[in-house]
């Protein structure tokens, strides 16, 4: 680890002055946060391994906390925050926080935009390398210009090359020249303005293969696409011909019907229900397969038997016709089922993971507030008996005015005027009052 930590810099206040000069990797970080200390060792063995293979891309970490100003001119907004910084510009990392995926994503962006593939050869080297990549076919032209736009906003994400059209496989037939081709699954696609609209859009949209193992980060990462996702949830670890029938099914469907449901569509399996539970708000039985519109948060539920590819063919048909109803939704009504939701799981999650740390958190306000309200309650009640005895001794006085005053008039009528009687106690405190 020591040794590891010997190729990664440790960057301060000169580093905005004197960066331009080279291409950096750069990790900004808290000190305080968990997930840069997950990354603390992956991050050593990146820097190990670009200087290994002699990389001209410099790593390097930054404490954020302690370097507020130029994390925010980078546009640090949380932590960890990787950035490739080549010159004036600063390319995000958003992959998963592996070593590999890390390299792969700092070689792709030093590079050059758009990569040339001069002969046949090198083509078949790239398409054994790469999973996915684009290729522009042709001369100067205004869709190449369009390519190199679209190219330096996602080059984070895919490759971007060019040839002519004496390169490309003999299998490949392009109706019109320039072309933009994608080439995934063994096959390739080609791009159409009129069918598939922006240039961009359509390459973020078919920068992913068309079958996928699917996780919480990369089901984030398709809702950018705008396409609906269709999942088989299912164990992996269960071998029973019930989860491997599903599985193999959806994989059919998205190898024989490619043609029919690319542009709508993307497949995939995931093991477990659990983010897909906590993504419905539901508890879903495993095995089964539920279709996601990430765009709006809509999903879809089996609605009947599952038997064969055809019949998963014709339920996504149905899902397009819109004869399948959707459920769920970003309606008012489902945005305070998740609030509550997640409140419910935040709090059963505390309790689960440390049940005195919730009774002290739940407990202590709930106290408080009882006392409180217990409080206000006997304020209440003292200040109804005062005032109800109040009223009763004003009654009271009120009625023994015109006793008083008649008493006062008897001698003005020629009465005997004898020695006055004194007035009860009682009766006098009360006039007092």
């Amino acid at each position: 680890m020591a040794f590891c930590k010997g190729f990664v810099e440790d960057l301060d206040e000169s580093f905005k002055d004197n960066r331009k000069d080279d291409i950096w990797l750069v990790d900004f970080y808290a000190p305080w946060c968990g997930h840069c200390k997950k990354l603390e060792p992956i991050w050593n063995e990146v820097g190990l391994e670009m200087k290994s293979i002699g990389s001209p891309v410099k790593v390097g970490k930054m404490d954020a906390t302690s370097y507020s100003s130029i994390a925010s001119e980078f546009g640090v907004r949380g932590y960890p925050t990787i950035k490739l910084l080549k010159g004036d510009l600063a390319y995000n990392y958003r992959g998963p926080r592996t070593k590999d995926d890390i390299i792969e994503f700092a070689h792709r962006v030093s590079g050059a935009l758009i990569r040339p593939l001069p002969s046949q050869q090198m083509f078949e080297h790239v398409q054994k390398r790469h999973r996915v990549f684009f290729v522009y076919i042709g001369g100067e032209s205004p869709l190449k210009e369009k390519y190199i736009d679209a190219a330096s906003e996602l080059i984070v994400y895919t490759y971007f090359f060019s040839a002519s059209e004496d390169v490309v496989p003999e299998y490949v037939i392009l109706k019109e020249m320039p072309a933009v081709l994608v080439f995934k699954d063994e096959t390739y696609f080609v791009y159409d303005e009129y069918e598939d609209g922006d240039l961009s859009s359509w390459i973020n949209r078919e920068r992913f293969q068309n079958y996928l193992t699917v996780d919480g980060f990369l089901l984030y990462e398709l809702g950018d696409t705008g396409k609906l996702v269709a999942i088989a949830v299912i164990d992996e670890k269960n071998t029973s011909n019930e989860h491997t029938r599903l599985k193999s099914i959806i994989q059919e469907v998205a190898r024989d019907y490619r043609d029919q449901f690319h542009r709508d569509f993307q497949f995939g399996h995931m093991d477990g229900n659990d983010y897909i539970n906590t993504l419905l708000m539901d508890e879903l039985k495993v095995p089964t397969v539920v279709v996601l519109n990430t765009s709006n948060q809509q999903y879809f539920l089996l609605d009947r038997q599952i038997g064969s590819a055809e019949d998963m063919a014709h339920f996504i048909r149905d899902i397009l016709d819109g004869t399948v109803p959707a459920q769920g939704g970003d309606s008012i009504l489902q945005r305070l089922k998740r609030i509550i939701f997640d409140a419910k799981s935040t709090i059963v999650s505390i309790f689960k993971s440390s049940p005195l740390m919730g009774c002290f958190l739940f407990g202590l306000p709930l106290g408080v507030i009882s006392i409180m309200c217990y409080g206000i309650y006997t304020a209440d009640t003292d200040g109804g008996y005062i005032e109800e005895r109040y009223e009763v001794s004003r009654s009271e006085i009120e009625s023994q005015e015109p006793v008083e005053e008649s008493k006062e008039q008897e001698p003005s009528d020629g009465a005997t005027l004898g020695p006055r009687v004194q007035e009860p106690k009682d009766v006098l405190e009360k006039k007092k009052d």
